[in-house]
């Protein structure tokens, strides 16, 4: 296996610490007036908050020694209707993982999905979770959700929402079955269930 993201300088603090910092600046330039910017915080404290730990997950994931081989750039794709707005361009601006530009691509279909390192399944694709995830589950993508439609057919992360905080549910069984490798800086932070446990 060979990692993208050997796990170098930020540890997990990164996904508490980064949140505020990045909301910060962002909310710094909207008072600035930038528009563009403007339009980015338009997407709900929640998705603004989501699109941070999307951002990062790639530094705590090992891919196939082929897949980080051939990466000039670390993809973080959206699947259907995206909640996040221009929110998560921002986030990504300018951050790299082992000297590799994030880069945001957005997927209508599962079709259309080509290289992708952390997808994105909005709920506007529940509908259609069973067959998005068996179409996904041999390929070395990071499935993430934030719907039980997609946790219960065995999504790698679901972002739970708790009391307008963040909780992440990782599914070990469907992360190993694509070939990835989850650190276990981001494993502590989590509630492990299998492909069982998700399926109900």
């Amino acid at each position: 296996m060979a990692s993208i993201s050997a796990l170098p300088r930020p540890g997990l603090p990164l996904l508490c610490g980064l949140i505020f910092r990045i909301l910060a600046s962002l909310c710094g330039s909207v008072l600035l007036g930038r528009g563009q910017v403007a339009a980015a915080v338009e997407a709900p404290p929640e998705f603004q908050v989501k699109a941070v730990f999307l951002s990062n997950f790639a530094r705590f994931v090992e891919w196939p020694r082929d897949v980080a081989a051939q990466a000039d750039e670390v993809v973080i794709g959206v699947l259907g209707a995206d909640p996040f707005g221009l929110y998560l361009d921002e986030v990504l601006r300018g951050q790299k993982v082992n000297g590799h530009a994030l880069v945001v691509k957005r997927y209508g279909s599962v079709a259309e999905i080509d290289r992708c390192h952390v997808l994105f399944m909005s709920g506007s694709e529940g509908e259609r979770a069973e067959p998005i995830l068996q179409a996904l589950r041999t390929r070395p993508i990071l499935t993430v959700c934030d719907t039980n439609a997609f946790a219960r057919h065995g999504a790698m992360i679901h972002l739970v929402m708790d009391q307008q905080r963040v909780r992440l549910r990782i599914n070990l069984d469907a992360a190993r079955q694509a070939g990835l490798v989850i650190s276990s800086k981001l494993l502590r932070t989590a509630e492990i269930v299998t492909d069982s446990e998700g399926m109900r």
